[in-house]
């Protein structure tokens, strides 16, 4: 097996300029959802020791398709465990996160891994995204949580209009599988970039990031 600097390195494959802070941070991840998944199973006990294949590598997907600004607010609609709002949160530490969904034992290991790895940059709340009222995000993030056209209803009240990135505010969701039919009954026109072509590992063939731009 592995040790997680070994799988670490995975990560430092495609990104080089990590502070030793962030480093620490994401080698801390594995332990801390291997001993929180035990009590509380966020991640499926197969994917555990891909974590960082599978999830964190997965989840940077998204920073290599934008450079969130500092003071950038994002939310990231039924988090689960903190996938994809985690790895981004250690990636873009000076980025607001606010990890939402509607079971609470989940924020709850969200919470604990926060802690554990000394992540400030993370709010949560214990609720489904359409009932936030009287907030506004740049960017909604996801990870195979509900249809393109389910995320979008809920998404978009929430984001505020505007370009002060390389890409519109919008929703940026991750997926896989044949999209033609979820895309075609959402009504929207997204850009789609499979991940794959940002990081050529089998695991992320047919896998993809979805932009709908808020207009």
């Amino acid at each position: 097996m592995e040790s997680t600097p070994q799988k670490l390195g995975l990560i430092l494959k495609y990104f080089s300029d990590f502070t030793e802070a962030q480093i620490a941070q994401f080698a801390a991840l594995e332990a801390l959802y291997t001993e929180w998944n035990a009590k509380i199973n966020v991640v499926s006990r197969k994917d555990i020791d891909s974590i960082y294949l599978h999830h964190v590598l997965h989840s940077l997907s998204i920073a290599a398709l934008v450079e969130f600004k500092p003071g950038c607010q994002i939310i990231d609609i039924g988090c689960g465990g903190g996938f994809p709002g985690v790895p981004l949160a250690i990636f873009f530490p000076n980025t607001e996160f606010h990890l939402v969904d509607s079971i609470a034992k989940k924020l709850k290991v969200v919470e604990a891994v926060c802690e554990g790895a000394g992540i400030k940059n993370i709010t949560t709340q214990h609720t489904r995204a359409e009932e936030i009222k009287n907030r506004k995000f740049d960017f909604a993030i996801s990870r195979a949580v509900a249809p393109l056209k389910d995320l979008w209803t809920w998404a978009n009240p929430l984001l505020r209009k505007g370009s002060h990135h390389d890409i519109v505010n919008g929703l940026i969701c991750l997926k896989g599988g044949d999209l033609n039919q979820e895309i075609s009954e959402s009504g929207l026109r997204p850009k789609m970039m499979p991940i794959y072509k940002i990081f050529p590992e089998e695991y992320f063939q047919e896998k993809y990031i979805i932009h709908a731009g808020k207009n």
